[in-house]
């Protein structure tokens, strides 16, 4: 009888551990964008990339030194897509992020001084593009509309069933 109870508690013990590793094989894989405040650029990826992510994949975003709150025109500018900001405030970045990030993406606004040693070991994309905040409404939209462009070219690469099988998704530039 003791080693009936045995064999039945080893086997749910490895039901138990087979089903902690399916979890984790069929968890999100994430996209982290990155800028300096995580009030604009980065905000805006996330929550385009969200609104239609590739199967299996979702975004998050932060910053090396994020603001208080979103710039005031990200959710208006967001609103005119049809879209909202992301539930969180302005983030910092932190390790833990990096390291759980598949594919990071920089917004183009890190120097040596703002961009973590941590996250320049690691490989990942810089889409080079403008301040927005430093920009009037109409050059906010480009920015916006480059991002939704980027984001959806992205997608398309997240989704091709080649590179997911491979999970080798090389760092590149637009």
């Amino acid at each position: 009888m003791l080693r009936q109870v045995e064999l039945l508690e080893l086997l749910l013990l490895l039901l138990l551990l087979r089903r902690r590793y399916l979890l984790r094989l069929m968890a999100d894989r994430i996209v982290l964008f990155v800028c300096v405040e995580n009030a604009g650029r980065s905000l805006m990826a996330e929550a385009i990339f969200n609104a239609n992510p590739a199967p299996g994949w979702r975004a998050e975003s932060a910053g090396t030194a994020p603001a208080l709150a979103a710039d005031p025109r990200t959710g208006p500018m967001l609103a005119e897509i049809g879209l909202s900001l992301p539930a969180h405030p302005p983030r910092l970045l932190s390790p833990e992020l990096i390291d759980r990030a598949r594919v990071r993406v920089t917004m183009g606004c890190l120097d040596q001084a703002s961009c973590p040693a941590r996250l320049k070991s690691r490989p990942l994309r810089d889409w080079s593009l403008e301040d927005p905040t430093r920009l009037d409404d109409a050059g906010f939209r480009r920015v916006r509309d480059r991002i939704r462009s980027l984001v959806g070219g992205l997608r398309a690469e997240l989704a091709d069933p080649a590179r997911r099988a491979t999970e080798k998704i090389p760092a590149s530039s637009p």
